[in-house]
């Protein structure tokens, strides 16, 4: 029996109690597309998600590497990122 990335996510809380997306919703699916070398279908699933990466990735380097601070560029990607998602969430849920 395979086992497939799909079968293993965990379901989004809000689209199950309340049966609409929260703005986060497709993030684990474009990681899985991610992985899979599917970059534009990742994006197209999740807009945010290469801002979401960077996100990650500089807040590992904020906690990793004391001597340099990350703070003004990870509060300016956290924003951007932010925004990302609001519009992609009023795009999705107004054009469904």
């Amino acid at each position: 029996m395979k086992i497939e990335a799909e079968d293993i996510m965990l379901p989004c809380m809000n689209k199950q109690l309340f049966g609409i997306d929260c703005p986060g919703c497709g993030t684990q699916r474009a990681v899985s597309l991610l992985l899979q070398g599917d970059f534009s279908a990742a994006f197209s699933m999740f807009p945010a998600i290469y801002t979401t990466i960077a996100l990650f990735l500089l807040l590992g380097l904020h906690i990793v590497d004391k001597r340099r601070s990350y703070q003004k560029i990870l509060i300016a990607v956290a924003i951007i990122n932010a925004v990302i998602m609001i519009i992609s969430y009023i795009y999705k849920m107004t054009n469904l």
